[in-house]
């Protein structure tokens, strides 16, 4: 007959409630002479806790809730491998939430993963230009961390909690720098959605690299898009058809670059001779399209380690972690044609 929970009790001498406190390393703490006493009985008696009540009892001290954009889109597919080998270390289960950029979605699912009482929620991806939003997300997280949970966030702007922040603005200031020095001065810009934040932080640090040139950035070479391949390419097309001397395109990720010079090489454009093309975070694709593709490197995968590692630490007081990001030149981008 299996040794039940009860019968640690009857062999210790306390409650079946104390047994279940110590068994499941509960908050409520027990005083070390009642505590050994049932890890005696435990031992005595060769104990195995049920795996699932234990489970149901202390759920937060097992699971960690992310919240991701979308963990099919390579950036985020980086970050989540972090993530899991960090929680892996620690013996932890990952519970993956996709937002598909919805900030009303994004919010159910932080007060589902509350009501779970995971250990820690992480949040990775751009934050919004939605001042109500943001308001109602801290509410949130902050009734969260004050019931004892820890929140760990990448990217975020205004969001309680540590965070680990990538180093948008000055990646994109570099770049923009060197792309200037090799003497493009017709150049446009795809960026991402107008209302992430991470898009505002990359085209600040590129207008603030033409500013600091004394080059000018019209607004009709700027045009917004999805962060995709096909919102790079349609992108591309848009501005190739209205500024057809253009020697240089900027793209805001990756996956926009890929797509734009999809269009280039459709259109019988040569890249890098005719036009040259960079994108943003270093991809694994980045290296293996022709030409590979100079680029901004943000480290994805120690960004999702350290968020988890963070949302860990029990000692951790609530901070702010830069990712610093480094340029990844290669053939893509050379000097304009003469």
């Amino acid at each position: 007959m299996a040794v039940t929970l009860a019968d640690v009790a009857r062999l210790a001498g306390v409650s079946p409630a104390t047994v279940s406190r110590v068994i499941n390393d509960s908050a409520k703490k027990v005083n070390e002479d009642l505590r050994e006493r049932v890890l005696a009985a435990v031992r005595q008696l060769h104990y195995v806790p049920n795996a699932h009540a234990q489970n149901v009892a202390r759920p937060r001290k097992s699971a960690v809730g992310v919240i991701v954009h979308d963990v099919s889109d390579p950036y985020f597919a980086e970050i989540t491998r972090g993530l899991q080998r960090q929680a892996g270390a620690h013996d932890r289960l990952l519970v993956i939430c996709n937002s598909y950029r919805e900030p009303e979605r994004e919010l159910a699912y932080v007060g589902l993963l509350r009501a779970q009482q995971v250990h820690a929620l992480i949040l990775a991806g751009s934050g919004y230009h939605d001042d109500e939003f943001t308001e109602r997300l801290n509410g949130e997280l902050t009734a969260y961390q004050q019931a004892g949970g820890r929140v760990a966030v990448i990217g975020r702007h205004r969001l309680v909690g540590t965070a680990v922040l990538p180093g948008n603005e000055a990646g994109a200031h570099e770049l923009g720098l060197r792309i200037l020095e090799l003497g493009h001065r017709e150049i446009g810009v795809i960026a991402g959605p107008r209302y992430l934040t991470t898009t505002t932080d990359r085209l600040t640090g590129f207008r603030r690299a033409f500013a600091d040139t004394g080059v000018e950035l019209p607004s009709s070479r700027l045009i917004y898009s999805d962060f995709t391949r096909d919102g790079g390419a349609a992108a591309a097309g848009t501005l190739m058809d209205a500024q057809p001397g253009l020697t240089a395109l900027i793209t805001l990720n990756d996956s926009m670059a890929v797509g734009a010079m999809a269009t280039l090489r459709e259109r019988g454009i040569r890249v890098p001779d005719d036009v040259s093309v960079t994108g943003f975070d270093d991809m694994p694709i980045a290296r293996d399209v022709t030409p590979a593709l100079t680029t901004v490197r943000l480290p994805l995968v120690e960004m999702g380690e350290r968020a988890m590692a963070l949302a860990l630490d029990d000692d951790h007081v609530p901070h702010a972690e830069p990712a610093d990001a480094t340029l990844a030149w290669r053939a893509s981008c050379v000097p304009p044609p003469r």
